[in-house]
Protein backbone atom coordinates (compact mmCIF):
# COMPACT_ATOMS: atom_id res chain seq x y z
CA UNK A 1 0.00 0.00 0.00
CA UNK A 2 1.23 3.35 -1.02
CA UNK A 3 1.87 6.49 1.32
CA UNK A 4 -0.58 9.07 1.14
CA UNK A 5 0.01 12.55 2.30
CA UNK A 6 -3.07 15.00 3.36
CA UNK A 7 -1.88 18.67 3.39
CA UNK A 8 -3.91 22.15 2.64
CA UNK A 9 -3.35 24.83 0.07
CA UNK A 10 -0.10 24.97 -1.09
CA UNK A 11 -0.61 28.62 -1.58
CA UNK A 12 -0.67 28.83 2.19
CA UNK A 13 -0.18 25.95 4.24
CA UNK A 14 3.45 25.72 5.47
CA UNK A 15 2.91 23.23 7.41
CA UNK A 16 2.07 20.82 4.82
CA UNK A 17 5.04 21.89 2.47
CA UNK A 18 7.14 20.20 4.66
CA UNK A 19 7.11 17.20 4.09
CA UNK A 20 6.04 17.03 1.06
CA UNK A 21 9.00 19.00 -0.13
CA UNK A 22 11.32 16.38 1.74
CA UNK A 23 9.33 13.37 0.71
CA UNK A 24 9.77 15.10 -3.53
CA UNK A 25 13.22 15.80 -3.05
CA UNK A 26 14.08 12.23 -1.39
CA UNK A 27 12.54 10.83 -4.28
CA UNK A 28 9.99 8.72 -2.06
CA UNK A 29 6.70 7.80 -3.54
CA UNK A 30 3.10 9.21 -2.16
CA UNK A 31 -0.46 10.28 -3.25
CA UNK A 32 -1.47 13.71 -2.68
CA UNK A 33 -4.76 14.65 -1.17
CA UNK A 34 -5.34 18.14 -0.98
CA UNK A 35 -8.60 19.87 1.50
CA UNK A 36 -8.68 23.30 1.37
CA UNK A 37 -8.08 25.05 5.03
CA UNK A 38 -11.59 26.93 4.12
CA UNK A 39 -13.43 23.62 3.43
CA UNK A 40 -16.93 23.06 5.41
CA UNK A 41 -16.05 20.19 6.02
CA UNK A 42 -12.43 20.25 6.71
CA UNK A 43 -12.02 19.47 10.20
CA UNK A 44 -14.77 16.65 10.06
CA UNK A 45 -12.30 14.86 7.30
CA UNK A 46 -9.57 16.31 9.35
CA UNK A 47 -11.27 14.35 12.57
CA UNK A 48 -11.44 11.00 10.96
CA UNK A 49 -7.49 11.13 9.84
CA UNK A 50 -6.07 12.50 13.39
CA UNK A 51 -7.04 13.78 16.86
CA UNK A 52 -5.33 17.14 16.03
CA UNK A 53 -7.96 17.57 13.28
CA UNK A 54 -4.88 19.47 11.20
CA UNK A 55 -2.63 18.97 8.21
CA UNK A 56 -0.66 17.71 7.38
CA UNK A 57 -1.31 13.78 8.05
CA UNK A 58 1.00 10.90 6.56
CA UNK A 59 -0.98 7.32 5.91
CA UNK A 60 0.88 4.08 6.05
CA UNK A 61 -1.69 1.76 6.17
CA UNK A 62 -3.52 1.41 9.78
CA UNK A 63 -0.05 4.42 10.61
CA UNK A 64 -1.67 7.73 10.82
CA UNK A 65 0.67 10.23 11.12
CA UNK A 66 0.44 13.67 11.81
CA UNK A 67 2.53 16.81 12.59
CA UNK A 68 5.64 18.12 10.10
CA UNK A 69 8.43 17.23 12.38
CA UNK A 70 6.84 13.91 13.74
CA UNK A 71 5.93 13.09 9.96
CA UNK A 72 9.80 13.72 8.75
CA UNK A 73 10.92 11.40 11.56
CA UNK A 74 8.66 8.37 10.83
CA UNK A 75 10.19 8.77 7.15
CA UNK A 76 13.73 8.99 8.55
CA UNK A 77 13.49 5.99 9.97
CA UNK A 78 11.00 3.61 7.41
CA UNK A 79 13.35 5.04 4.48
CA UNK A 80 16.99 5.68 5.73
CA UNK A 81 18.54 5.78 2.85
CA UNK A 82 16.84 8.84 2.17
CA UNK A 83 19.24 10.47 4.22
CA UNK A 84 16.83 13.12 6.06
CA UNK A 85 19.06 13.25 8.90
CA UNK A 86 22.80 13.98 8.80
CA UNK A 87 24.85 10.73 9.53
CA UNK A 88 27.43 12.34 11.80
CA UNK A 89 25.89 11.82 15.15
CA UNK A 90 27.07 15.51 16.59
CA UNK A 91 25.46 16.93 12.89
CA UNK A 92 22.49 14.57 13.49
CA UNK A 93 22.08 16.19 17.37
CA UNK A 94 22.30 19.62 16.15
CA UNK A 95 20.10 19.61 13.07
CA UNK A 96 17.47 17.92 15.05
CA UNK A 97 17.66 20.75 17.83
CA UNK A 98 17.46 23.45 14.86
CA UNK A 99 14.51 21.52 13.38
CA UNK A 100 12.42 21.51 16.82
CA UNK A 101 13.31 25.27 17.42
CA UNK A 102 11.77 25.87 14.28
CA UNK A 103 8.50 23.93 14.84
CA UNK A 104 8.10 25.13 18.25
CA UNK A 105 9.01 28.44 17.76
CA UNK A 106 9.14 31.85 15.77
CA UNK A 107 5.38 32.93 16.16
CA UNK A 108 6.06 36.68 15.86
CA UNK A 109 7.55 36.09 12.28
CA UNK A 110 5.22 33.61 11.35
CA UNK A 111 1.76 35.72 12.28
CA UNK A 112 3.38 39.02 10.61
CA UNK A 113 4.43 36.97 7.25
CA UNK A 114 2.60 34.03 6.80
CA UNK A 115 3.25 32.42 3.55
CA UNK A 116 1.71 33.13 0.38
CA UNK A 117 3.35 31.75 -2.42
CA UNK A 118 2.03 33.77 -5.35
CA UNK A 119 2.14 37.21 -3.76
CA UNK A 120 4.02 40.08 -5.17
CA UNK A 121 7.46 40.34 -3.42
CA UNK A 122 6.67 43.09 -1.68
CA UNK A 123 8.37 44.50 1.56
CA UNK A 124 6.80 44.71 5.08
CA UNK A 125 7.99 45.96 8.01
CA UNK A 126 9.41 43.71 10.69
CA UNK A 127 8.30 44.53 14.30
CA UNK A 128 10.52 43.58 17.06
CA UNK A 129 9.57 40.26 17.49
CA UNK A 130 9.94 39.19 13.81
CA UNK A 131 12.96 41.34 13.54
CA UNK A 132 14.17 39.07 16.42
CA UNK A 133 13.17 35.48 14.51
CA UNK A 134 14.61 36.92 11.76
CA UNK A 135 18.05 37.65 13.24
CA UNK A 136 17.71 34.25 14.87
CA UNK A 137 17.00 32.34 11.84
CA UNK A 138 20.10 34.27 9.79
CA UNK A 139 22.39 32.97 12.70
CA UNK A 140 21.18 29.32 12.42
CA UNK A 141 21.22 28.95 8.57
CA UNK A 142 24.51 30.62 8.73
CA UNK A 143 26.08 28.45 11.55
CA UNK A 144 24.61 25.25 9.81
CA UNK A 145 26.21 25.97 6.85
CA UNK A 146 29.88 27.32 8.17
CA UNK A 147 30.26 23.85 10.80
CA UNK A 148 28.08 21.34 8.31
CA UNK A 149 27.42 22.26 5.51
CA UNK A 150 30.75 21.81 3.20
CA UNK A 151 29.26 18.84 1.33
CA UNK A 152 26.76 20.72 -0.32
CA UNK A 153 23.90 23.66 -0.76
CA UNK A 154 22.17 22.75 2.44
CA UNK A 155 21.87 22.93 6.31
CA UNK A 156 24.07 19.81 6.54
CA UNK A 157 25.19 19.44 3.13
CA UNK A 158 22.29 17.57 1.32
CA UNK A 159 18.59 18.27 1.63
CA UNK A 160 17.31 16.81 5.22
CA UNK A 161 14.61 16.90 7.46
CA UNK A 162 16.37 20.51 8.71
CA UNK A 163 15.90 22.20 5.51
CA UNK A 164 12.53 20.83 5.08
CA UNK A 165 11.58 22.68 8.15
CA UNK A 166 12.87 25.93 7.32
CA UNK A 167 11.68 26.01 3.98
CA UNK A 168 8.42 27.80 4.85
CA UNK A 169 10.61 30.62 6.11
CA UNK A 170 12.15 30.77 2.42
CA UNK A 171 9.20 31.60 0.95
CA UNK A 172 8.29 33.97 3.57
CA UNK A 173 11.65 35.77 3.47
CA UNK A 174 11.11 35.62 -0.41
CA UNK A 175 7.73 36.95 -0.45
CA UNK A 176 8.13 39.76 1.89
CA UNK A 177 11.41 41.12 0.90
CA UNK A 178 13.52 40.55 4.18
CA UNK A 179 16.83 41.57 4.00
CA UNK A 180 18.90 38.70 5.33
CA UNK A 181 22.76 37.84 5.19
CA UNK A 182 24.79 36.90 2.01
CA UNK A 183 24.84 33.35 3.32
CA UNK A 184 21.06 33.41 4.25
CA UNK A 185 19.98 34.45 0.38
CA UNK A 186 23.02 31.29 -1.25
CA UNK A 187 21.12 29.37 1.39
CA UNK A 188 17.63 30.39 0.13
CA UNK A 189 18.70 30.10 -3.65
CA UNK A 190 19.52 26.33 -3.42
CA UNK A 191 16.15 25.95 -2.17
CA UNK A 192 14.10 27.62 -5.18
CA UNK A 193 17.04 25.51 -7.60
CA UNK A 194 14.78 22.69 -6.01
CA UNK A 195 12.59 20.97 -9.17
CA UNK A 196 10.13 20.19 -6.49
CA UNK A 197 10.10 23.67 -5.24
CA UNK A 198 8.90 25.02 -8.97
CA UNK A 199 6.51 22.02 -8.58
CA UNK A 200 4.78 23.51 -5.37
CA UNK A 201 5.14 26.83 -6.76
CA UNK A 202 3.25 26.31 -10.13
CA UNK A 203 0.99 24.05 -8.29
CA UNK A 204 0.00 26.97 -5.34
CA UNK A 205 -0.33 29.62 -8.44
CA UNK A 206 -2.70 27.69 -10.33
CA UNK A 207 -5.12 27.11 -6.89
CA UNK A 208 -8.66 28.80 -6.73
CA UNK A 209 -9.09 28.99 -3.04
CA UNK A 210 -8.06 32.99 -1.48
CA UNK A 211 -7.70 32.78 2.50
CA UNK A 212 -8.35 36.23 3.46
CA UNK A 213 -6.43 35.87 6.66
CA UNK A 214 -3.74 34.98 5.38
CA UNK A 215 -3.42 38.01 3.16
CA UNK A 216 -1.66 40.48 4.88
CA UNK A 217 -2.68 43.30 1.63
CA UNK A 218 -6.83 41.93 2.36
CA UNK A 219 -8.89 43.33 0.63
CA UNK A 220 -6.13 43.68 -1.88
CA UNK A 221 -4.35 40.44 -3.66
CA UNK A 222 -1.41 41.55 -5.12
CA UNK A 223 -0.37 38.35 -6.99
CA UNK A 224 2.65 37.63 -9.12
CA UNK A 225 1.97 38.22 -12.65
Amino acid sequence: MSLRLVIGNKNYSSWSFRPWLAMKVAGIAFEETLISLDAPDFKVRLLKLSGAGKVPVLIDGDVHVWESLAILEYLAEKFPAAGLWPKNPAARAHARAVASEMHAGFGALRNLLPMNVRRQVIPRALDDGAAADVARIDAIWSECRLRFGSGGSFLYGNFGAADAMYAPVVWRFHTYAVNVSAAAKDYMRAHVALAAWQEWREAARREPWVLAHDEVDWPEEHREA
